[in-house]
């Protein structure tokens, strides 16, 4: 699915606006400056959503994965490499040190950096667009993106798109990528672009 230009640049700007709270929350728990990439936004059909991310994360991945309910309903990821969300968790916190186990203190950061970063999202998109949302409890997941895909929930037989957003966290002079993922049915999504245009 290609989006308009004037689609596009609107939700840039909704991203940005949740980025930079995003970023400035992360700042304040970790007392590092933290910096999120201008994004990067691509729309495909569920079915090529593998062969797109493929490209740019492979192996066992870490997926942060809330669900939020409402006028516009979907499933919202944080996709990491392992080794990235590793490193991101020793970033974010001095006293946690990389291991080869990902452990508890690493799963509970990671938890808390999707956890900021979906709902700065999601809340920007409720604010500005005037839509109200339910969220579920984040969980973690280690898994492959073709174990990840499965478990989405499919709760309506719909033909379902992802909206990816390509990012990078800066901070410290490191740069670490991760993908923010949107799945929406067909439905929502018309919902969504609707009301982005409504505001553009």
């Amino acid at each position: 699915m290609i989006l308009t230009n004037e689609q596009k640049d609107s939700i840039t700007e909704l991203i940005n606006i949740s980025f930079s709270r995003a970023a400035a929350s992360l700042s304040e728990l970790t007392g590092h400056r933290v910096l999120l990439s201008v994004p990067e936004i691509e729309v495909h059909s569920i079915d090529n959503i593998e062969s797109v991310l493929n490209k740019y994360i492979q192996g066992e991945i870490s997926t942060v994965h809330q669900i939020f309910n409402g006028t516009i309903s979907g499933d919202a990821l944080l996709l990491m490499d392992k080794q990235s969300a590793k490193f991101l968790a020793d970033l974010l916190v001095d006293d946690i040190s990389i291991s080869k186990d990902f452990n508890s203190s690493i799963k509970e950061v990671i938890i808390e950096v999707g956890n900021i970063l979906l709902n700065a999202c999601l809340g920007v998109f409720g604010n500005l667009l005037k839509v109200q949302f339910t969220f579920s409890v984040p969980n973690l997941h280690l898994q492959t993106l073709e174990e990840m895909l499965k478990s989405i929930i499919l709760e309506k037989e719909e033909l379902r798109y992802a909206m990816i957003v390509f990012m990078e966290f800066k901070l410290r002079d490191s740069n670490i990528k991760g993908y923010l993922v949107i799945v929406l049915g067909v439905t929502s999504l018309d919902k969504f672009l609707k009301q982005v245009e409504n505001i553009g």
